[in-house]
């Protein structure tokens, strides 16, 4: 495993003013990940910092980044506009700090569903497809698939890493929704995780296992998208 310590950053948001990013960027990276957090945690919560340190080790650079809210410790999300401008200048960072290398845009909940809505609107520049790990596909206990709407506009490859027992994504809509979008979207499924990718003691496997399966499929399917 190759370890690579992470740079930090400030990127400008508009009117916004700059908020914060860590770089990871192995040698010869073969891709860069371009990911947001979910609602309620910022770019250094552990599940972040586990996906970057990971995808690092398997020749993958990340860049993670604040949005506004979470920047100014503000509880309530930004509202869409400012949301994708952040992903929008996230993108562009990377572009500036991983010239040649391959991007792929994404993020947990809240920052996947902002990444894609941002793509669906104006394509982002130089990224290669999206990468949701858990798409937030409706509230919990509000069962709906219209957060899925604006896919059917995204026209790169995406794919959706999800466990079976998210609350916030029901299977029954979810393998639909992804089913709608054709042979541009995959569904990977991790079994007996939740909108964490947590799973239960009773299942026999840990946390780390679950990261483990969830990373190597991320970079399973990257390799066949950017090779």
């Amino acid at each position: 495993m190759t370890s690579v310590d992470p740079r930090e950053l400030t990127i400008a948001v508009g009117q916004s003013g700059g908020v914060s990013a860590l770089l990871m960027l192995p040698p010869k990276a073969r891709a860069c990940f371009v990911f947001a957090h979910g609602a309620g945690a910022g770019m250094r919560h552990k599940f972040m910092t586990d996906v970057a340190e990971g995808l690092a080790g398997r020749g993958v650079a990340t860049l993670r980044y604040q949005f506004p809210y979470m920047e100014k410790a503000s509880k309530r999300p930004d509202p869409p506009a400012v949301a994708h401008a952040a992903v929008r200048a996230a993108v562009a960072a990377a572009t500036d700090q991983c010239p040649g290398v391959p991007l792929i845009a994404g993020g947990k909940s809240f920052g996947a569903r902002m990444t894609s809505q941002a793509q669906a609107k104006t394509p982002l520049a130089g990224v290669r497809g999206l990468a949701f790990l858990g798409f937030p596909l409706h509230p919990a206990g509000k069962p709906s698939s219209d957060r899925a709407d604006h896919l059917g506009e995204v026209k790169i490859p995406m794919l959706f890493l999800q466990g079976t027992n998210d609350k916030l994504a029901e299977l029954d809509l979810l393998r639909p929704a992804v089913g709608e979008l054709g042979a541009r979207a995959t569904l990977h499924l991790i079994e007996g995780a939740d909108h964490s990718f947590h799973v239960p003691a009773r299942s026999g496997r840990r946390d780390s296992e679950v990261m483990t399966e969830v990373l190597d499929a991320f970079v399973g399917w990257i390799a066949g998208k950017t090779g």
